[in-house]
């Protein structure tokens, strides 16, 4: 075997296993990295959130743009929770007024299965094992409660160390040069993430408003908790809003007498979330952050399989990250192309560098005194 065909062999079987022992360590330390990636995430999204403040507010002093933009943070975040928890309760109250419908339902199913003595609803609970899935509930409360707690706590130092990250890019990078690439390198990262963050917001927000006004004529009860379910399910790419909008028409069948408010509501659903999904979605996101649309579909299950719900979430500002890491190497430039979706990874947009100017000036040498 010559020997340029052998070091690209051995180059190919290195990064094979070096992508297997990163997926491993992702795996086995997401308790640790997965709350530490979404703090970040939140970072990133308030420092975003204090720019357009500043340029929305021109009389409003730099040093106050970024607490302003956590205060509303935190209060847009306390009502979106405020609001799911209050219509959570009396869609639940509802919900206890249709176990009759939800019998003759069950029993329907039944005879079109075959069986001769349908079980009703209250069976089929004690049937189940209560404690058992009563339990898992509880552990995954839990569990969601102290990822929740490690996120806050990450998030306020990650805010509080915030101006101290620029002294350390001088140190780091004391050649102009490099520090210039480094901070051309993490503004495109930043920019993507805001950028993927403006497209699923403008997306959910779509499939949200059409998928309102559909329940609102087919006159479904909740239809404004279901649209709000619906926009938070849409930033989980490709199948978020997908399955969300699978779950009205189920409930259309409890609360009509008919089916054909709840088939009608089911097409009328699944078709604004493909179209939206499949023709404005790619559109926007192939022109601003240039990811192949089959990457953003395999990045979901990689990163859902090893972070679950949050890297669900995080999948694709996760993968514009590692394009643009691996466009600023040589041996990493082919992982880049192939994600992109036009083969030019650095073509996504960045702005200027918005650091101080501490961070792209050359660190400042002291002059020996005369004779000293």
């Amino acid at each position: 075997m010559p020997a340029s065909q052998e070091s690209t062999t051995t180059r190919a079987a290195l990064v094979v296993l070096a992508v297997i022992a990163s997926g491993a360590a992702l795996y086995l330390l997401a308790d640790i990295l997965a709350p530490l990636a979404l703090a970040v995430f939140l970072a990133v999204m308030v420092d975003g959130f204090a720019r357009v403040l500043q340029r929305r507010l021109p009389l409003l002093p730099r040093r106050a743009a970024l607490p302003l933009a956590i205060v509303l943070s935190v209060a847009l975040f306390g009502g979106a929770a405020f609001f799911v928890a209050d219509n959570a309760a009396g869609f639940i109250t509802q919900l206890v007024a249709y176990v009759p419908k939800l019998d003759r339902l069950i029993a329907q199913a039944a005879a079109m299965a075959g069986a001769q003595t349908p079980p009703t609803l209250n069976q089929m609970i004690h049937q189940l094992d209560a404690g058992k899935y009563l339990g898992q509930a509880a552990r995954g409360l839990q569990g969601f409660t102290s990822t929740a707690a490690f996120v806050l706590v990450y998030l306020g130092f990650l805010i509080a160390s915030r101006r101290g990250w620029e002294r350390k890019v001088v140190g780091l990078f004391p050649v102009r040069e490099e520090r210039q690439d480094f901070v051309g390198a993490f503004l495109r990262i930043r920019d993507g993430v805001e950028q993927y963050l403006w497209v699923q917001t403008v997306t959910g927000l779509m499939i949200a408003v059409a998928s309102w006004l559909a329940m609102m004529a087919m006159g479904l009860d909740n239809a404004l908790f279901w649209a709000f379910l619906i926009f938070l399910a849409s930033y989980i790419p490709v199948v978020g809003g997908v399955v969300a909008v699978a779950a009205p028409p189920i409930f259309a069948l409890v609360q009509f007498d008919s089916y054909w408010q709840a088939i009608t509501l089911f097409v009328v659903l699944q078709a604004i979330t493909m179209f939206v999904g499949n023709v404005v979605q790619p559109r926007m996101q192939s022109r601003s952050l240039n990811i192949d649309p089959v990457v953003v579909l395999l990045a979901l299950a990689f990163w859902g399989a090893v972070w679950g719900l949050t890297g669900a979430f995080l999948s694709t500002p996760l993968t514009v990250m590692i394009m643009v890491i691996c466009a600023q190497f040589e041996g990493g430039r082919w992982v880049a192309v192939l994600l992109s979706a036009d083969g030019d990874p650095l073509q996504l947009a960045a702005s200027r560098p918005t650091l101080s100017p501490a961070a792209t000036r050359p660190k400042p040498t002291r002059r020996r005194k005369a004779g000293g």
